[in-house]
């Protein structure tokens, strides 16, 4: 690259900013169905599985089988337009969900959702991996992780109380229009930082997959987040309709509680594992996985004790502690998984390992939860039972992370002299 094409790149910190805001309104429009749970469910007559459902298999089956081969495409092509047009594409769909009239239109708008989000995670995790350094990826992944929290929060507050006062048709609509204008903006904005067409060789998928197969941290890695996700996502969905159900609040009140403990406490974990991470990095690559690990069981045991407490004080007391250490634990597996890959099939790998994680986690998490608690009835532990089979997945997790330390260094040497 010559000093001419360098000083015509964007600045990495415009680049994570706006890749930060765009993170925003892809969680916020997830989630906002969750913060309208109670509402949509009164619409159509639906019950807790449907829900579930919507939540889980309806958004990650398309997410999934869309999310390699744009990943694929993300390691030959700019990344910065694939990551544009999802972020068009997922705002549309968000709109459109205001316009459902019934169970089947619902489904097919959180389809259309799950099919733009999967043009973003890899390639922005691909594309920061080369705007930024080793020794200074922790940082940079927490604060684009914020945007997870921030989502959330919008998801869970700004769109019940819009629906509170214009309905929640009038939510979606709203949600969805932020996304369309950071899409056209991102189309100009996010540029590659240097020529990959040289720097890329063509390898096939089946290729990839073989090579990752053989490496064990990026297994156990890949394992360990995806019972994380698991745990963490059904409680993040359901989270607000618990609250709704064992205290007996209204349901914006329940959203707020939620996103102001949860959410807030999230993001100072987010930041502070972050910088955390990247000290841990720099004495040894095994450092910011067992941070994750520890942090994950932890988190894991603090929020088993707010499924159960009976006091709603105390529940968003707990909450502090569950989101300060349940919001940072996946930057350090996020800094492990791009320390191991090589740049020429990032996104792809990337892609892989979010498509295995995203079907252990939110496949199974919101729909399993909701399935055990619609078995009981909506009696008062109805709910508490249903996530309690779910949540402590993130112990188990926490094993796996912990287990991927090991030979990480290892391995990413033996990948690397595979590239030679």
């Amino acid at each position: 690259m010559t000093e001419t094409e360098k000083k015509a790149l964007p600045s990495r910190w415009l680049v994570l900013f706006l890749l930060l805001l765009i993170f925003i309104f892809n969680y916020a429009d997830r989630f906002l169905i969750s913060g309208l749970v109670g509402t949509i469910k009164a619409e159509f007559g639906l019950g807790d599985s449907f829900m579930g459902l919507l939540m889980g298999p309806a958004f990650v089956v398309l997410y999934v089988l869309a999310g390699i081969p744009i990943a694929r495409l993300a390691d030959r092509r700019s990344r910065g337009v694939i990551i544009a047009v999802g972020c068009l594409v997922w705002s549309l769909f968000t709109g459109m969900t205001g316009l459902a009239v019934g169970p089947l239109s619902l489904a097919f708008c959180r389809v259309g959702v799950g099919i733009g989000e999967a043009a973003l995670l890899a390639p922005a995790y691909s594309l920061l991996s080369d705007y930024f350094p080793p020794a200074k990826r922790g940082v940079a992944f927490s604060i684009l992780g914020l945007g997870t929290y921030f989502g959330q929060i919008g998801g869970y507050a700004v769109g019940p109380a819009i629906a509170t006062s214009f309905g929640w048709q009038t939510a979606f609509f709203a949600m969805g229009l932020p996304g369309i204008v950071l899409g056209i903006i991102a189309l100009f904005a996010l540029r590659e930082p240097y020529n990959r067409t040289r720097a890329v060789i063509p390898e096939s998928l089946a290729a990839i997959v073989r090579r990752m197969a053989g490496i064990k941290s990026y297994l156990t890695l890949m394992i360990g987040m995806g019972l994380g996700t698991l745990s963490g996502v059904s409680f993040g969905f359901w989270g607000p309709t618990l609250f709704v159900r064992n205290h007996g609040v209204s349901e914006a009140a329940a959203s707020n509680a939620f996103a102001a403990y949860f959410g807030l406490s999230g993001l100072t974990g987010m930041l502070i594992f972050g910088a955390i991470s990247d000290r841990l990095a720099v004495r040894s690559p095994a450092g910011p996985p067992k941070l994750a690990a520890a942090s994950l069981f932890a988190a894991t045991l603090c929020i088993l004790f707010v499924t159960w407490s009976d006091d709603f004080a105390k529940s968003k007391l707990l909450a502090i502690p569950s989101g300060l250490l349940g919001g940072g634990w996946s930057v350090g597996v996020m800094a492990s998984l791009q320390f191991l890959l090589p740049d020429r099939y990032r996104a792809t790998a990337t892609a892989s390992f979010v498509a295995v994680t995203t079907l252990i986690g939110l496949l199974a998490g919101p729909w399993l939860a909701g399935t055990v608690s619609e078995l009981f009835g909506d009696a008062e532990y109805s709910l508490r039972l249903g996530l309690s089979v779910t949540i402590p997945a993130g112990f188990v997790a926490a094993v796996f992370l912990w287990s991927s330390a090991r030979n990480l260094a290892g391995e990413r040497n033996k990948l690397a002299a595979l590239e030679s």
